[in-house]
């Protein structure tokens, strides 16, 4: 099951922090079609957040064809997304570049702006070819 992390100093909706990382869990294995997420309930305690606020990142999730919601029985996944296994190799060969990366003191940011940066290089052609 996943835990969701809400921080408030991101700037990002709270509802947009459940989706993304219902969608990152989803889209690692963590998450695969017939499993249950939390409960309302269950994320609220967890988070000390509005429960209109899970509901909307349910229905968000929900309208995107990710999850079903079960009256009476709770909100599962229908399907998963891309093919980035939790234990993929390069997943660990990220691990290891995001450590020497902190090791050579970049900060957080600093990380995700270069590997923004990256990832914009060797994508943008296929972005090209799908619009």
């Amino acid at each position: 099951m996943v835990e969701y992390r809400i921080d408030r100093h991101t700037g990002v909706a709270t509802y947009v922090q459940i989706v993304q990382q219902t969608k990152q869990a989803i889209r690692l294995g963590l998450l695969r079609p017939g499993d249950q997420l939390p409960t309302a309930r269950e994320v609220v305690e967890a988070t000390a957040i509005n429960p209109n606020t899970v509901l909307k990142a349910y229905r968000e999730l929900e309208r995107e064809g990710l999850v079903e919601a079960r009256r009476g029985l709770g909100t599962f996944v229908r399907r998963t997304l891309g093919s980035a296994p939790a234990k993929s190799p390069l997943r660990a060969e990220l691990e290891a570049w995001a450590g020497r990366a902190r090791d050579a003191g970049l900060d957080r940011d600093d990380v995700a702006a270069l590997f923004t940066a990256v990832l914009e290089k060797h994508f943008q052609a296929e972005q090209g070819e799908q619009s």
